[in-house]
């Protein structure tokens, strides 16, 4: 793989197997049918109640096969929208600095993944929705999310992968500020019902039980990052 830290990447976003401010009330963004809006588009409440039904199907099938799912249960709504809004920043972030990435460099990406997955004796189905929490179907806009951050690590290193623990961190700092400012260019929301966007993590996290003690294991440990902080 190119660089370290686009494999890490992919590791960390699928997981254990190794992977804001729109001026629209929640009352508005539930009438309108959207689990989340991101610029002038919306994932609709429909979309995300079909992917997340794909997940859980997956999921049977990994598990007849020994595959265990290593993200948290409960919460695969919050999962499968954070996918589906992190598409749509990257998409905005390609836009903004000038990528263009073709068929061909998304399927090596996926070729990519779809190696790290043998190593680990499942397929890339298996990999990405036990260990990322990815529906299969999406498997595509992995591909291409993956290409754009490639050339992005490429726009931002000049093409020279830093071999210094600091080098590394410079450069995914870099990229998580371009992926703030595209978020934020978007204005990402999602309705309260899903929970909330955090800047901290990039995703969709359970929001805050309004009761003074709430003893439910998803509520969120530490509070979302709710405003962009680029």
């Amino acid at each position: 793989m190119r660089k370290k830290i686009r494999a890490r990447s992919a590791m960390q976003l699928a997981a254990a197997v190794v992977v804001a401010g729109l001026a629209l009330s929640a009352c508005s963004t539930t009438k309108l049918g959207a689990a989340a809006i991101a610029g002038n588009n919306r994932i609709t409440t429909g979309n995300l109640t079909a992917q997340v039904a794909n997940l859980n199907a997956a999921y049977k099938t990994d598990q007849a096969k020994g595959v265990k799912p290593q993200r948290p249960t409960g919460q695969e709504s919050q999962q499968v929208l954070t996918w589906l809004l992190t598409f749509r920043i990257y998409d905005k972030l390609a836009a903004q600095r000038g990528i263009s990435v073709t068929n061909a460099q998304a399927q090596r990406q996926l070729d990519m993944l779809a190696s790290q997955a043998k190593q680990n004796k499942v397929n890339l189905a298996e990999f990405v929705s036990a260990g990322g929490a990815l529906p299969p179907d999406l498997v595509p806009q992995l591909g291409q999310y993956f290409a754009i951050l490639s050339v992005l690590e490429g726009q931002l290193d000049g093409g020279k992968a830093p071999t210094t623990q600091s080098g590394q961190a410079g450069l995914e700092n870099q990229v998580t500020h371009a992926q703030c400012l595209a978020a934020k260019s978007l204005s990402v929301q999602v309705n309260p019902q899903y929970g909330e966007f955090d800047y901290k993590t990039y995703s969709v996290v359970p929001a805050p039980s309004t009761l003074a003690a709430d003893p439910s294991p998803s509520a969120s440990a530490s509070p979302a990052v709710v405003h962009p902080p680029c």
